[in-house]
């Protein structure tokens, strides 16, 4: 798809001139509708840039401070909320979730560590019973339902990508423990000490600056080509699991729905602008402090980002690779650091850190592409910022 061309605001200097350009050539060649990327270097801003429209007939430019649903790049933002109780010793990953939430032990699950809530390994990327699409927004129901499910599969024995159930199980930690909810937790201990415009449950004040999201646009090879790969994924299931796949329904354009904007779903309705993700990596890429506000110690980082599990992911059905609630950089999604460092979400956005080089990114768009990988038009921009390091 080729469009008109598209004007392309804020700062980027000449040392990164070729991300620039992928991010214009991102809507000349490739149909982004509206964007934006940032990148932090030490904590400094060195790319912030943003463009096209929040609406597919462009009639509504993106501003800066258009924010839009993250999806999946929400899950590395709850990371950090649990590492935070982790460091301030209120939560030990390696003790039974069930110390902390009594009912979690339900259906087998007394002595299933912390750690495996968060690293993918638990066995419950789904509910055991169907839930009706309007649970996804209700906190009780989901947390009552994965309380009484049994794991799909031994706990710890193989990994599978906890697309949605993520969210609550990670966010009832968090809400045992600190007496608060993700969203509120997120906003009081991350958000507001740095300054992100990033939400977890998001007010009705904030609805006007909302980009609309658009699926992504498959050609019928393209769609035969899905349909193939999850036949294949679902196949290799336990059979159990391939039944119960679509017990938690994600509505094909719940994103842009105002009970999608209210609630909390920890692992997936984030909103927020690329500045922030490049602003709260860019300080875990350094240490975990950035402008006299800390968000971990060094030595948290550490082990909140070792592997956890890594390959064939029963649920995806390609290789992932998870440390304690961040997705590691696999086959380059998110650069060519392996120690890299983040989250990506469904369509193409991603949030990460380069421990190595001190680089925060962040990377947010409104045209999804298909698949959870970062995409074609954000991996041009990772590509680009590389070539300049």
């Amino acid at each position: 798809m080729t469009q008109t061309a598209v004007e392309v605001h804020g700062e980027c200097g000449a040392r990164f001139a070729p991300v620039r350009d992928a991010f214009h050539e991102n809507f000349e060649r490739l149909g982004e509708i509206g964007a934006a990327v940032a990148v932090t270097i030490d904590g400094r801003p060195v790319i912030d840039l943003w463009g096209g429209h929040r609406d597919r007939e462009r009639t509504q430019p993106w501003e800066r401070d258009t924010i839009t649903t993250v999806y999946s790049t929400t899950k590395g933002l709850t990371a950090v909320c649990v590492h935070r109780l982790v460091e301030r010793g209120l939560l030990d990953v390696d003790a039974p979730a069930a110390r902390y939430w009594p009912e979690f032990g339900g259906a087998g699950k007394q002595e299933v560590p912390v750690r495996m809530l968060l690293n993918h390994t638990v066995g419950l990327p789904t509910t055991r019973e169907p839930m009706p699409p309007e649970a996804l927004y209700d906190w009780g129901a989901m947390v009552a339902a994965l309380e009484r499910s049994e794991p799909f599969w031994e706990p710890g024995t193989r990994h599978g990508y906890h697309a949605l159930t993520y969210g609550w199980l990670t966010g009832e930690l968090v809400r045992r423990v600190s007496g608060k909810s993700l969203g509120t937790y997120f906003r009081d201990e991350v958000a507001r000490p740095l300054g992100l415009d990033t939400h977890i449950g998001l007010a009705a004040e904030h609805d006007a600056r909302v980009a609309t999201m658009y699926q992504a646009r498959l050609t019928p090879a393209m769609l035969a080509e899905v349909q193939q790969r999850r036949a294949e994924t679902l196949m290799r299931m336990p059979p159990a699991l391939a039944e119960a796949a679509g017990n938690v329904p994600l509505p094909p354009d719940a994103h842009n729905t105002t009970e999608w904007r209210r609630a909390e779903i920890p692992a997936a309705n984030a909103h927020s602008d690329a500045r922030s993700l490049a602003r709260l990596y860019g300080a875990l890429a350094r240490g975990g402090e950035v402008d006299g506000v800390r968000v971990h110690s060094a030595e948290a980082i550490e082990r909140a980002t070792i592997e956890q599990a890594a390959g064939l992911d029963t649920m995806l059905g390609m290789p992932t690779r998870f440390a304690l609630g961040f997705w590691l950089s696999v086959e380059g999604g998110m650069g060519p650091n392996s120690r890299n460092f983040g989250h990506p979400g469904a369509g193409g956005s991603v949030g990460f850190a380069d421990p190595d080089r001190g680089v925060g990114f962040g990377y947010v768009m409104n045209q999804m592409r298909q698949g959870l990988l970062v995409e074609s038009t954000g991996r041009r921009l990772i590509e680009a910022l590389y070539s300049c390091l």
